[in-house]
């Protein structure tokens, strides 16, 4: 082979190699995948909620939410909630009740759940007095599997929403991991908060692959960089959001809903923040 044929194919040779690299490198950005809707936990707006009910889903609509979760109705009956949403083009997959398990509340939520057209029924907080020992978790256990089979019955998906003291060892003991292992599987699904487990040391995909599918819906809140560890815009914080949403297939993650308990400015300036950040991730 003369030196002439040598460098022509080397140079045709180089031009693949390049034409290849950048092949791949714009498949695989585009083979990324996307959240293709994003939710919002009401709770981050509740002082809006609270003066203008219909206002603020209208304004929380036009940022680009797809979803929202309900914590609380604001004392607006269900059958207008459901009327507004179809308007706005909003679902309510979800709502949050603090007092639905052992409770005479959960039949009225389970009755609004399904007119308003909620799938999930999460336990949201669990007061202070009510974990103040393993047995206490015991007995939760026993109350998580009856409020699960009464939301079955009712066509519902029954959750439960974590916070960082579940994680408190008792008798040696995590409570989160007995909630997991002794509740039913398809009667009590998981709400993974990722600020919440993040900032008490654990690590979300750790569960995901210990309890497949078993967390159909998570709060997206960050955390940010400061030894307080407070809630912060999501995409401003320390939490690796692409490294977790890649894992979805593993959690069953369905929807992701932003939180933000307190908020430094406007909460929905808050929420427009953490929306741009979510709309350009690619995980």
């Amino acid at each position: 082979m003369n030196r002439r044929i040598f460098l022509r194919n080397l140079g045709g040779g180089i031009g693949a190699a390049v034409f290849l690299s950048n092949f791949n490198i714009s498949a695989e950005a585009f083979s990324r995948k996307t959240l293709s809707k994003i939710g919002l936990q009401l709770y981050t707006v509740r002082p809006d909620m609270e003066r203008d009910f219909e206002g603020t889903l209208r304004k929380v609509a036009a940022l680009g939410i797809k979803e929202v979760e309900f914590a609380g109705y604001f004392g607006q009956k269900p059958e207008q909630i459901k009327k507004l949403l179809k308007e706005l083009k909003l679902s309510a997959p979800s709502a949050h009740f603090s007092s639905v398990v052992g409770r005479d509340e959960l039949s009225q939520a389970i009755e609004a759940a399904n007119i308003i057209g909620h799938k999930y029924l999460v336990f949201a907080y669990l007061r202070e007095e009510e974990r103040r020992s393993l047995d206490d978790y015991k007995k939760l256990v026993v109350k998580l599997n009856k409020a699960g089979e009464d939301c079955r019955q009712a066509g519902l998906q029954f959750a439960y929403h974590n916070h960082d003291f579940e994680f408190k060892k008792w008798d040696g003991q995590i409570p989160y991991d007995l909630i997991l292992a002794q509740t039913d599987s398809s009667l009590v699904k998981m709400e993974m908060d990722l600020y919440w487990i993040t900032k008490a040391g654990y690590d979300p995909l750790a569960y995901f692959e210990k309890h497949p599918g078993r967390f159909p819906l998570v709060h997206v809140k960050d955390m940010d960089n400061t030894p307080a560890k407070n809630f912060t815009e999501v995409g401003h914080g320390t939490i690796d959001f692409k490294k977790i949403f890649a894992k979805a297939n593993v959690a069953g993650i369905e929807h992701y809903f932003i939180e933000q308990d307190e908020t430094p400015a406007e909460p929905l300036d808050s929420v427009n923040q953490s929306v741009k950040y979510l709309h350009n991730l690619r995980f």
